[in-house]
């Protein structure tokens, strides 16, 4: 059976014994599919990383206004790693079965909304819980290099 192929022709060199994968980047170039999808996912992951880092330099107003402990700080930056590493693991098979655009999508959007409803947490479990759904969107590594690769 003849094999299919969405672009017949690209605008970089690509190796056919790689799936038609780009052997070079140009990076002023969004020519498609390779440099759009490498602009695309580079620009999301700086996205998500902007979300997963932003109540970083918050920290110390937000232990100072809610009263927190040393501990209960550390308490609530272990549960957006624990998150981090758990949508790891979900997002690699899952990219194999959705894909890395869908997903990104997707986890772009969820993190997005605790990350609005920051100024709402008012007590150490709020915080705990909120940088764990915050910490998904350091998952989304996963969809980068997939993504990418």
């Amino acid at each position: 059976t003849p094999e299919y192929k969405k672009y017949q022709s690209y605008h970089l060199n690509v190796d056919p014994d790689q799936d038609d994968k780009a052997t070079e980047i140009k990076i002023c170039h969004f020519s498609r599919p390779h440099m759009r999808a490498f602009h695309c996912s580079w620009w999301s992951f700086f996205i998500a990383f902007f979300i997963w880092f932003a109540i970083a330099p918050l920290l110390s107003e937000i232990k100072e206004t809610l009263d927190l402990s040393k501990q209960q700080v550390w308490t609530s930056s272990i549960a957006g790693v624990g998150g981090t590493i758990f949508m790891r693991f979900v997002l690699g098979p899952a990219c194999d079965k959705y894909g890395p655009r869908i997903l990104f999508t997707v986890i772009l959007c969820f993190a997005s909304i605790p990350t609005a409803l920051t100024g709402l947490v008012s007590s150490a479990a709020g915080l705990a819980v909120l940088r764990l759904f915050i910490g998904f969107a350091g998952g989304t590594f996963v969809m980068c290099q997939y993504w990418t690769s």
